[in-house]
């Protein structure tokens, strides 16, 4: 018996049509369809008794579409998004997983998809050698390991994976933290994890700065500002260690303050934004009021202040820290640096 006109309704943008299927297999030929957004391979489709001139029929008819060489749309209408995904990784082939980008797509490390589809292979195959891989990027790895998903969910990196693929592909280290940042700042993943992954890898571009960032995400430190003002202003100016992400309760919520010198009773908030709208600016200022309230001061910086403006910065904390009652002495960073002075012989303000 043959089952004729299979359909699956399914999110794509037009009516599914199955082909003409042998009856033992239309139940399983059904459930891939479904799985994988009617998206199929030429090899499952003969796998799944359609014979090659009924596919062939199927595409000069219209009723499927082609998206990549040996991979059918089984609707009509624009495939959506995660038909493309499916698409992208049943053309790479067998082994292939979608990665980098395209990886923290999935796992919800970014909001917006980027236009490009990055699919990681194992290092021996080449499926883009012959014919480039329309809107895809391919990448070929030595140890690729996939996260285990069952069959009708997306071949992907895992997320400690996916993140250490993304440091390694980053312009610049703050661009390489961020990710981390990302990835444990949304509780995808802990540091914990993320460096038992880098320990599984035998190559890595920045080994030993990744370790000693994924050190200071475990201690609260959520963005490369953060990053920047801790091994920037704090530590080589030898003022004391502030409470990260130090939980204060605001009314009947919760606020998270960036750096709390909890003793000295002065909170230093980073904002990352060169410039907030009227709404952010009036949000800041409410959170500074709070403070005051509870009884800490706030000074608040940005970029300028935490890379090139750093020691004049560390001048202006370690000033009020001392007024707050702190023994310490700040001191120079380098030879150049003149944040001891200033702190021992102003306040900011004067």
């Amino acid at each position: 018996m043959m089952i004729y006109g299979m359909a699956w309704a399914g999110n794509v943008g037009g009516a599914v049509d199955g082909g003409t299927v042998d009856e033992p297999h239309h139940l399983a030929w059904l459930r891939l369809l479904q799985s994988q957004s009617g998206v199929v391979s030429r090899h499952q489709a003969v796998d799944a008794g359609i014979t090659e001139s009924a596919i062939d029929w199927r595409l000069r008819s219209g009723h499927w579409q082609r998206l990549h060489r040996g991979v059918y749309a089984t609707f009509t209408g624009v495939p959506a998004r995660q038909a493309r995904l499916w698409a992208a990784a049943l053309r790479a082939g067998p082994g292939s997983v979608l990665s980098h980008e395209t990886a923290a797509e999935i796992h919800k490390l970014i909001d917006k998809p980027r236009s490009r589809i990055h699919v990681s292979v194992p290092a021996e195959q080449h499926p883009a050698r012959q014919q480039a891989i329309r809107g895809a990027v391919v990448h070929r790895g030595r140890a690729l390991v996939a996260e285990w998903m069952p069959p009708w969910q997306l071949p992907r990196t895992s997320v400690e994976d996916t993140v250490l693929d993304l440091i390694a592909a980053a312009r610049t280290f703050d661009d390489a933290y961020g990710w981390i940042s990302a990835a444990v700042g949304r509780q995808l993943t802990t540091p914990q994890l993320l460096g038992k992954a880098l320990a599984g890898r035998s190559r890595m571009r920045w080994r030993g700065w990744v370790a000693a960032a994924l050190e200071d995400a475990g201690d609260g430190v959520h963005s490369p500002l953060e990053r920047r003002y801790v091994l920037g202003v704090e530590r080589p100016h030898g003022l004391p260690a502030a409470r990260r992400q130090a939980r204060r309760r605001h009314g009947s919520g919760l606020r998270y303050l960036d750096n709390l010198y909890e003793a000295y009773g002065l909170c230093v908030e980073l904002d990352g934004a060169a410039a907030h709208p009227a709404e952010g600016r009036w949000r800041d200022t409410r959170r500074d009021n709070a403070n005051f309230v509870q009884g800490a001061r706030t000074l608040r910086y940005g970029w300028p202040d935490v890379t090139e403006h750093r020691c004049r910065t560390a001048a202006e904390v370690g000033a009020i820290l001392r007024e707050q009652g702190w023994t310490g002495t700040v001191r120079c960073c380098g030879p150049a640096c003149a944040a001891a002075a200033a702190a021992a012989g102003s306040r900011p303000g004067r």
